[in-house]
């Protein structure tokens, strides 16, 4: 009878398949070093914001607000208005002196109207 204690011979068994390398982290490509921006998320924000940009006015059913800044990192977005967000605009109401700035993420409606134009990124260059 075979002793319990003693170790049997190995037997040499062939390697195991390996699992398939997960989509994105294949070695001859390389991963991107931002995150991957979608389109159609990119054109629904845009959307979803309209013409806000910083500096623009716009007025609603309510009143009336100035744009201080439009944040599209959702992380942050949803941090600042403590739901799930993708983008965010911090606003500030004209016809009130006293009026704080404001996160607001209230999408862009046919209601809304646009009173002043904001910036664009090629008005944020020094003249020349």
């Amino acid at each position: 009878m075979p002793s319990m204690t003693a170790t049997p011979a190995l037997v040499s068994r062939p390697e195991l398949p390996k699992r398939p390398i997960e989509h994105g982290k294949t070695p001859d490509r390389p991963t991107p070093a931002g995150p991957r921006t979608h389109p159609q998320r990119d054109a629904r924000v845009d959307n979803e914001i309209g013409p806000r940009t910083v500096g623009a006015i716009y007025r609603t059913s309510i009143s009336a607000y100035e744009v201080l800044a439009v944040i599209r990192d959702p992380e942050r977005a949803s941090a600042m208005l403590k739901r799930r967000a993708l983008w965010a605009v911090i606003v500030r109401d004209i016809y009130r002196a006293d009026a704080e700035p404001v996160v607001v993420g209230d999408t862009w409606t046919t209601s809304d109207y646009l009173v002043r134009e904001g910036r664009t990124p090629e008005s944020f260059a020094p003249a020349a």
